[in-house]
């Protein structure tokens, strides 16, 4: 099996339930996730010998977070114990045209304080095929940038290929902050995922009202020549329980879509990012064609959306069966 590695924070989620508001609650549902976590548990799902880096703290949320992860077959020789608390967000789910709310309490979590003399970067990368980062641990602090920066660049001496994704969140830092740090870590990677926005407002595209999707790639290109992939996903929501999706892969100079999934209703949103962005790396390690891969990406996110927790639980084997099969159709 082919060797990948991921970097960044799980935490804890407390969901409400559907139609209750978090000041609302007197009960929440508990579900482990974070954004590279979930790759990481996408990648096992799809064969791979997935390995995430991280630092929780040594008890009992400690021992679920391990059993979380080992139950979806990620290793967990590279998470490290120690710190005094687990990261927390609160999930207030969204119904109808309210969407859902998103609160964070993850301040001097255990993950926070892990430090890149803990652990042996040669022995992670070694044998290694795919480094995976987002832009969620880029934001949580200067430290964290750092050790973030260091193990890129330490993945690259090894040619382990490098792969990060925006995923730019408000809540944790502005605007200007992300595309000053962005800028710098485009020189060192090879796929990246971002869309539109995130060219125009991050990496400070200039944009006129006849750009598409295809002429912003075009041009993070001729900026950053040594990326080889772009990828994101487009979404119309009709309401919080239906959206339409649509994938997008770039390579070549050349952009490929996927068909436009309607998915109704949705069950849990959370993690349809992190499944597409698994299902693109899947696909260029693999070396599926492009039409393939975004095909195969953008059905991975699809299914996803149809499970509860961050996480998606689907084989290859399923996600293909999915793609060849009409939607809903009962299989015997």
């Amino acid at each position: 099996m082919k060797k990948v590695v991921t970097l960044g924070e799980i935490m804890l989620r407390l969901s409400t339930n559907t139609g209750e508001r978090l000041f609302q609650a007197n009960q929440l549902t508990m579900n482990y996730g974070g954004a590279e976590a979930n790759v990481a548990v996408s990648l096992s799902q799809l064969g791979f010998q997935a390995y995430f880096i991280s630092k929780i703290p040594n008890n009992s949320l400690g021992t679920a977070v391990v059993r979380h992860l080992k139950a979806n077959g990620v290793d967990t020789t590279y998470l490290l114990k120690g710190g005094e608390r687990l990261g927390t967000y609160y999930l207030e789910s969204g119904v109808g045209e309210r969407s859902a709310q998103v609160t964070y309490d993850r301040k001097y979590s255990s993950f926070s304080n892990l430090t890149k003399e803990e652990l042996d970067w040669d022995e992670i990368f070694k044998g290694a095929k795919l480094f995976h980062l987002t832009g969620i641990t880029l934001a949580l602090s200067s430290h964290l940038r750092e050790l973030a920066f260091f193990a890129i660049k330490k993945a690259k001496e090894f040619g382990v290929i490098t792969s990060f994704d925006f995923n730019y969140r408000a809540s944790l830092w502005s605007q200007k902050e992300a595309s000053i740090v962005f800028k710098e870590l485009m020189c060192e990677i090879d796929i990246c995922f971002c869309g539109e926005l995130d060219a125009i407002y991050l990496l400070g595209i200039e944009t006129d009202e006849t750009m598409k999707l295809e002429d912003y790639y075009k041009k993070i290109k001729e900026r950053y020549p040594n990326i080889f992939y772009m990828a994101s996903t487009t979404r119309q929501v009709h309401s919080a329980t239906s959206n339409t999706l649509q994938g997008h892969f770039y390579m070549d100079g050349k952009l490929y879509q996927s068909k436009a999934h309607q998915i109704e209703p949705i069950i849990d949103r959370v993690g349809g990012g992190d499944a597409f962005a698994a299902g693109v790396l899947y696909g260029i390690l693999e070396g599926l064609s492009p039409e393939q891969l975004i095909t195969f990406a953008t059905a991975a996110s699809a299914l996803k959306h149809t499970v509860h927790g961050d996480c998606n639980p689907f084989s290859v084997e399923e996600i293909s069966t999915f793609i060849k099969n009409d939607s809903g159709k009962i299989l015997r």
